[in-house]
């Protein structure tokens, strides 16, 4: 029987191993890499290798938004819990407002979805920061439609909704903004992929 790595740090050594060794030679810059291996680790998909889709300026943009103490708000509870431990090395605060009552009132005033209220709700604090959705289309959506009004962006967009009903139409209207994003062409996506690029991100800003 093969004798299989039973800690942590040996278990994610050798899924890097064995992702390595199925990916061969791929192209990716090394901080470009460290992102979508983490993507593939976290999903044992070796899809995300091809939809991945990292904006030149995005691996930079991010590290240096968590360096800066720039705050990280995401779409889902979830998600923040799967970054919280490395925001709190570095001295970033998370913040997610799905479950804010006055989210939950506006929405319902609204017609809108709690996920596109949050967006508004969280605001104030994206400038300069990064926005991770790994969820939701309409926070994705909405969070365009205030820039396009006019809101100041995000340093960072990680877009990465998961779903059949609009999340591919999302992260495609991602792509042709004038910002750093990760994101990942059609339907894949979720609050774990979501919480794997923050990650990724978080040790490299760590790291110096």
């Amino acid at each position: 029987m093969t004798q299989l790595p039973r800690q942590p740090r040996e278990i994610e050594a050798e899924s890097f191993r064995r992702i390595e060794a199925q990916v061969g030679a791929h192209g990716l810059a090394p901080e470009v890499w460290a992102v979508v291996r983490r993507m593939i680790h976290t999903t044992a998909d070796f899809d995300y290798l091809t939809i991945a889709r990292v904006h030149p300026r995005a691996v930079a943009a991010g590290v240096e938004a968590l360096r800066a103490g720039r705050t990280v708000v995401t779409d889902t509870r979830m998600l923040l819990a799967g970054i919280r431990s490395r925001l709190e090395k570095l001295g970033v605060e998370g913040l997610c407002f799905i479950d804010d009552s006055q989210v939950a009132q506006e929405a319902a005033r609204r017609g809108i979805t709690r996920a596109a209220a949050a967006m508004d709700k969280a605001l104030p604090h994206l400038a300069g920061g990064i926005a991770a959705i790994g969820n939701a289309p309409t926070a994705l959506f909405r969070l365009l439609e205030l820039m396009k009004e006019g809101a100041p962006p995000p340093a960072l967009i990680v877009g990465l909704p998961v779903g059949l009903v609009g999340a591919a139409e999302a992260k495609e209207a991602l792509l042709h903004q004038d910002i750093p994003y990760i994101t990942a062409a059609g339907p894949k996506g979720g609050s774990a992929v979501a919480a794997a690029v923050i990650n990724a991100l978080a040790i490299m800003a760590l790291e110096t």
